[in-house]
């Protein structure tokens, strides 16, 4: 397995940090950078492919997805889990369900020659092969991957052989579990196509430095110096933020329109970011997500959601601060990347403030250098 950058390359961002630097500009603009990573970092490791019910929403049973590179074919079970197998027929390779795709159906039907298969995946009929003394069906079944639902969203390790989730997750999981997310009901989910690489979008949301300049309405209700990075196991990083006396929450007017989260601490935001593709942060009174889909070097789908306590909270209040500071994101993130494009970039230091990035760049370049994503 050949590396996507070289070790000279990688060497600078892999110092200590206050010595270190930014990744090199090839990680954001090369094409074969990418589909490394769809390879290694998100096919090999654990994608979020969004919530339970989003996915199989309106009566799905079926749902055609891509991970990394790779085909997945999501289908919803009776016990109100999630199976995901390959999405390639075992007979001749042809897809299932085109990407995107969906089927109400209970049974899974190749379009090519009507091969089908039950939700657990087995095959059930084959036409013309019945006669056929040497033919077992037990043997021709759909390839299965792994897949877990965690706190209401689906993960999937589209190559099969990941560690554990548990152990991506890591310490992660203790800091999620007291916001309950998979009890709390999905409010509003904006849509975004950034022109910029995912890890510039994912290096924006761990570092507060750029706030002072970009966000004046975030740091009127918390201070962009506030809170510490958190170090513990798992394959993901973050920290936190504190609210500045008399908010209640993000948003313009401090104030909340939603109803605390019980148990979790009032006067603190997390943000948080499981790599490879889902950021969180965790609010007093609701939790939003970015969920991201690389779609070329400089563009990468972003998909916003917010949940809140109860369907009755109306979430225009927390959707309209993070809209207009998500554009405000956006634009910085697509102004880096098109600097990053310029011949004369050269990857700078990182400021005292940003270990967060710190541990997210050397987080990447390791997985350049070893072939994947570990904590």
């Amino acid at each position: 397995m050949t590396p996507p950058l070289s070790a000279d390359l990688l060497e600078p961002a892999l110092l200590p940090f206050g010595e270190s630097t930014m990744l090199p500009a090839e990680a954001y603009t090369s094409p074969d950078v990418l589909a490394w990573e769809r390879r290694h970092f998100f096919a090999a490791s654990w994608v979020c492919v969004g919530r339970v019910e989003a996915v199989f929403a309106d009566g799905r049973r079926q749902v055609a997805t891509t991970v990394g590179d790779i085909g997945v074919l999501l289908l919803s079970e009776d016990d109100g889990g999630v199976a995901a197998f390959a999405n390639t027929c075992r007979h001749r390779g042809h897809e299932l369900l085109p990407e995107g795709g969906t089927s109400v159906k209970r049974a899974v039907v190749c379009p090519y020659h009507a091969w089908s298969y039950d939700l657990s995946g087995a095959l059930i009929a084959a036409p013309g092969f019945r006669e056929v003394a040497s033919f077992d069906p037990g043997a021709h079944g759909l390839v299965r991957l792994p897949a877990e639902v965690w706190h209401g969203w689906v993960f999937v390790n589209a190559l099969g052989g990941a560690a554990p989730l548990s152990s991506h997750i890591g310490g992660l999981d203790g800091l999620v579990a007291p916001y309950a997310p998979s009890s709390l009901v999905l409010g509003a989910t904006h849509d975004y196509v950034v022109a910029a690489n995912w890890k510039v979008v994912t290096e924006n949301y761990h570092e507060c430095y750029h706030c002072p300049l970009i966000h004046p309405e975030l740091c009127q209700v918390s201070p962009p110096t506030s809170g510490s990075n958190f170090d513990l196991p798992g394959v993901w990083v973050g920290g936190s933020m504190d609210l500045r006396d008399g908010a209640e929450t993000m948003s313009f007017s401090g104030r909340s329109d939603g109803a605390p989260i019980a148990g979790v601490d009032p006067r603190t935001v997390l943000y948080l970011g499981l790599l490879p593709n889902l950021l969180l942060s965790l609010h007093p009174d609701y939790v939003m997500t970015h969920r991201m889909v690389p779609l070329a070097p400089d563009r990468t789908q972003v998909e916003c959601a917010w949940y809140f306590t109860s369907a009755d909270v109306d979430p225009a209040y927390a959707v309209e601060f993070w809209d207009t500071t998500n554009r405000q994101d956006w634009g910085a993130c697509e102004s880096v990347q098109r600097g990053l494009s310029s011949p004369h970039f050269s990857p700078g230091p990182l400021a005292p403030n940003e270990d967060a990035v710190h541990q997210l760049v050397t987080t990447i370049a390791r997985g350049y250098r070893d072939g994947g994503l570990t904590g």
